[in-house]
């Protein structure tokens, strides 16, 4: 571009009208409402830097869009006899949509339907569109997912000719193939997952050697047999990208036939796969490996809440009864939690980040609505497993980088050194810091705070902030580590049934093992162009999915919330801003408390400092603050919750 003052970027709007352009990954353009132009939410666009800044920020105008994000959209309708107005459901969109009386269709007023924009806003005129699809009625049951579904435009369903081809697999495995194959099938391997799960990728099982040494064995379902490059299902399978998990629901990456079935790992069926068999220390460290093609018969299925029992002394009947059913296997998981328990300390010796972020839990009712929110537990069964492919991952990823081999990889770069004085400036008034020696970060620097503040009521809120610190992880194919582990070397080689660069790599590996490591230049050449498209195709869908499965959870604990208007809680200040403060309750719901719902003082934003002082009383409100709050407004289709202070005459009358 020759206009130096003309860049290109991303336009995010907010629901202020205003917006920002996102240049780069540490520098964004603040762009006015009356700058935004044509452009919408998502964008890209080219942007004109004034010769001004707002605060910090450079200040920009938008002179062109050059692709729009959305064709599509979901909102609901509000109609008058000759028109009507689909209010979108991402409020940041920047614009509501006209729908001429021609191109309402069937669509009643307060329905919730999507949109095909015909013509996008301009000169103060807002955008335009023709209904193309009807999805329900806003409080109809399925209708608030399925809007989601929409948004993000996610497939739904799979092309016939993709399932006839799943539904043509064979299941029996050919004579021929168990001959090629390692045979693991009289020896006793396990699953470990929810106890919803259906797509079972991993099976795993742990020796102990004569010298002290442990074998660990991680066994992968083999989808590459069955999803061949180029087939239909492959196509599929790469414009999906991942399974998109939606609380209550997923969008798998592959048909059942081979998600729930011939891939999946299940008890007592004969599978194949691709194995890891380690050797480990007792120091936790991998001394050697190899990856071969196996068969297995998983021996049991097991779920973490139970195998967590078996791991501890039961204390009610119900305990005492699983720990009866399983105890031949007993013997295995102990050694599991012994190997795991090495694996973990080494890891954390390294400096690897154990982040304490509670996942949320959503308990529905028969007709899909939330009548619960908990705080996910998790326990040691579901570190096991952790520790097992995280093992696993950082093997084969070593191993095929030596081999300088096309591969991807899931790079965690470090971050960027403005975002840690950032992070300083909060953990100072905590008492902690982030040590930077020698102009270098390590890993170690923040897992020495996470050290500090385990088990003290700030855990989580530091948690948080060193995660926003992260930079994300993606797909590439060029090794730059993982700095959230402190590995050199990771990939993805655990879930080839929902995430695809598993499976591409399992391709790879296929191929290296069938011509015993003996490969050309040429198709390592052919095969780095593929890594690269793969790579970036893979993190955009990753992308996607977390903003659908982000906004199903939002929705759901709006939902939820609902009837628990006037409802007092306490919870700990998550966030500040200039416009309020987020409330972060114990069941993991956040909810906003706006400045005019935070009594009758006026509150001042001090933005270095990251708290709110009160004009006259001088008191603060800042990041892990205790505070009652009350429940005044839940919106299921703004996915927003408002709370208000509760005042300290309130709190001792309750008390």
């Amino acid at each position: 571009m020759k206009n130096k003052n003309i860049v290109q970027g991303v336009y995010r709007g907010t629901t202020k009208k205003f917006g920002f352009v996102q240049v780069s990954e540490e520098e964004e353009i603040y762009i006015h409402k009356k700058n935004v132009g044509q452009a919408l939410n998502g964008d890209t666009v080219l942007v004109e830097i004034l010769p001004y800044t707002t605060g910090k920020t450079k200040e920009g105008r938008i002179v062109q869009v050059i692709q729009h994000e959305k064709t599509t959209l979901v909102g609901f309708l509000e109609k008058n006899r000759n028109f009507g107005f689909v209010i979108p459901d991402d409020k940041k969109l920047g614009s509501d949509i006209f729908i001429p009386k021609k191109y309402l269709g069937k669509a009643k007023n307060q329905d919730k339907v999507v949109v095909e924009i015909t013509k996008y806003p301009e000169k103060g005129k807002k955008a335009e569109g023709k209904i193309i699809e009807i999805l329900g009625k806003i409080d109809e049951a399925g209708v608030d997912m399925l809007s989601i579904i929409k948004e993000y435009n996610l497939p739904n369903e799979f092309p016939q000719k993709v399932l006839k081809e799943a539904k043509n697999i064979q299941e029996k495995i050919s004579t021929q193939e168990l001959k090629n194959r390692k045979d693991f099938r009289k020896e006793e391997i396990f699953t470990i997952d929810g106890e919803d799960a259906k797509d079972l990728d991993d099976a795993v099982q742990v020796k102990k050697l004569p010298n002290g040494h442990y074998v660990l064995g991680v066994h992968i379902a083999d989808v590459s047999h069955y999803v061949k490059e180029n087939s239909n299902l492959d196509k599929e399978a790469i414009t999906r990208g991942t399974s998109v998990y939606m609380l209550d629901r997923v969008i798998p990456m592959l048909p059942k036939e081979l998600s729930n079935g011939i891939c999946s790992l299940n008890e007592g069926k004969d599978r194949l796969t691709l194995s890891v068999i380690m050797e480990i220390d007792a120091k936790g460290k991998v001394v050697s490996s190899e990856i071969v093609k196996g068969v297995i018969r998983v021996t049991k299925r097991m779920n973490y809440h139970d195998v967590a029992i078996l791991l501890h002394t039961p204390q009610t009947a119900e305990e005492k009864k699983i720990v009866h059913q399983y105890q031949k296997y007993i013997k295995h998981f102990q050694l599991m939690q012994e190997l795991a328990i090495l694996l973990q300390k080494r890891r954390e010796k390294k400096g690897s980040l154990n982040l304490d972020i509670p996942e949320t839990k959503v308990i529905f009712n028969e007709q899909g609505i939330a009548i619960d929110i908990q705080k996910y537990e998790l326990n040691f069964a579901n570190e096991i497993i952790e520790q097992f492919m995280l093992t696993a991952n950082e093997t084969v990823a070593e191993r095929f980088f030596w081999l300088e081999a096309p591969f991807i990889y899931r790079v965690h770069e470090a971050p960027e050194e403005d975002k840690v004085k950032e992070l300083n400036q909060y953990l100072f008034s905590l008492g902690y810091k982030i040590h930077v020696s020698k102009d270098e970060l390590r890993p170690k620097a923040f897992a020495e705070v996470l050290e500090k503040i385990k088990n003290k009521k700030e855990e989580s809120l530091v948690s948080h902030l060193i995660l926003r610190t992260l930079k994300v992880a993606q797909y590439e194919s060029e090794n730059k580590g993982h700095f959230g582990i402190a590995s050199k070397y990771y990939c993805h080689f655990t879930s080839p049934i929902r995430r695809y660069p598993d499976l591409f790599i399992h391709r790879i590996i296929s191929y290296y093992l069938s011509r015993d490591y003996q490969v050309t230049e040429e198709w390592k050449e052919k095969n780095r162009g593929k890594a690269t498209k793969i790579a970036e195709l893979s993190s955009e869908r990753e992308k996607i999915a977390q903003k659908a499965e982000r906004d199903s959870t939002d929705l759901k604990e709006a939902e939820y919330m609902q009837s628990k208007i006037g409802e007092i809680y306490e919870g700990m200040v998550s966030s500040v801003t200039s416009f309020g403060m987020f409330v972060q309750l114990e069941n993991t719901v956040e909810g906003l408390v706006r400045f005019e719902h935070m009594g009758t003082e006026y509150f001042i934003y001090d933005e270095n400092r990251k708290i709110l002082i009160g004009e006259k009383t001088h008191k603060s409100y800042a990041l892990g603050d205790k505070v009652k709050i009350q429940v005044i407004q839940a919106n299921k289709q703004l996915r927003e919750i408002d709370f208000a202070i509760v005042p300290e005459e309130e709190k001792t009358m309750q008390e």
